[in-house]
């Protein structure tokens, strides 16, 4: 009898990972190994070769990027902005309130940006499916923290965002939906989780009009203003930290233990 039960809890045990391995999207690029190892770079536990990295280091306006192929691999690049977290073999983001911005942003960011596997930008058109799906936890935050993006590409010259997801240091989980390509976001409330526990989301787009928006299996759905119709998109995921101030110690830590591109 306890032969047979131990056989059913390993046989269960298969059937899970199977399942897990399925649930994958069809034509999916998986950023997270189911187990992530503590003891390697986050580029041995998470393909990174859809990514490159930008950090809140560098000169005024210019921060530091890190292309795809130094952050390959399990001897790949990491620092203090970005790393494996030893506890968990969590990939973790740091940003802090005082650190190098773009010259379109006052907030510092440790951020993956989306990128093609032949190291040009991503790029892509709204028609079509396209998702952003990730596994994380927000570890500590002084007061918001942007933790994914759809972001406008080519095809006009605003550098404006179409989404942003937000995770408040109140617990709250915020969508802004960007009205325009000029300016101006709508907020959304579409969730709560406390600081330290894990949650999941997906950011889609579909139809080539529809922003598709999944928390914790919780599904809500945004109309795309015709004015965004002319730009392609990419994606963005890390701590995108919307505080700023003097203080190199308060910020936002992020870690994430699943980060999935799926375009079809």
């Amino acid at each position: 009898m306890r032969l047979r039960t131990l056989l059913a809890s390993l046989a269960t045990v298969t059937a899970v990972i199977g399942g897990l391995a399925l649930a994958m999207p069809a034509g999916a690029t998986t950023a997270a190994a189911p187990f992530a190892d503590p003891s390697k770079a986050p580029g041995g536990n998470f393909d990174l070769s859809v990514w490159q990295l930008q950090e809140p280091v560098g000169s005024p306006g210019k921060p530091t990027t890190i292309p795809s192929s130094r952050l390959q691999g399990s001897n790949g690049f990491q620092d203090d902005y970005f790393y494996t977290d030893k506890r968990d073999g969590a990939m973790t983001f740091w940003a802090p309130e005082k650190g190098v911005t773009t010259p379109n942003s006052n907030y510092a960011r440790s951020e993956l940006r989306e990128m093609n596997r032949g190291g040009s930008a991503a790029d892509w058109s709204l028609s079509g499916s396209h998702k952003l799906q990730a596994t994380l936890r927000v570890v500590s935050v002084t007061k918001n923290v942007c933790v994914g993006q759809i972001h406008l590409g080519s095809g006009g010259s605003s550098t404006k965002p179409l989404v942003e997801l937000y995770y408040r240091a109140n617990g709250d989980i915020v969508l802004g939906t960007e009205n325009s390509p000029e300016g101006g976001q709508t907020l959304h409330n579409v969730g709560h989780v406390s600081v330290g526990k894990t949650w999941n989301y997906t950011i889609g787009v579909s139809g080539g009009d529809t922003i598709d928006l999944t928390v914790n299996g919780s599904t809500t759905h945004y109309a795309i203003p015709s004015s965004f119709f002319p730009y392609k998109q990419y994606f963005k995921a890390g701590s995108y930290n919307q505080s700023s101030s003097d203080s190199t110690t308060n910020g936002a830590r992020v870690g994430f233990y699943g980060l999935t591109v799926s375009h079809s």
